[in-house]
């Protein structure tokens, strides 16, 4: 009977785990820049007034303040699909 494995047959099977390792790893390195690059443009997007949209919810409660900006993050979603299809 044929092997189960997609690999030919005398490869190591762990062999395939080094490129998951580097998927990860790039992975990991991409979300840490995208959280450094949105902490730093934090200040500058709520002085062009997103986080204050009419969906941007902001309360306080179990004593900590709250933001939960979902109109902002919608209007983010558009215009970064926007830009990915004119590129």
């Amino acid at each position: 009977p044929p092997p189960r494995c997609a690999q030919p047959p005398g490869t190591n099977r762990l062999r395939g785990l080094g490129h998951w390792r580097t998927l990860l790893i790039r992975w990991m390195l991409i979300i840490f820049l995208a959280l450094l690059l949105i902490s730093w443009a934090t200040p500058l997007l709520r002085k062009l007034g997103l986080g204050r949209l009419p969906g941007d919810f902001h309360f306080k409660a179990f004593g900590r303040e709250w933001f939960i900006p979902l109109a902002s993050t919608v209007l983010l979603s558009l215009l970064a699909s926007l830009i990915g299809r004119l590129i």
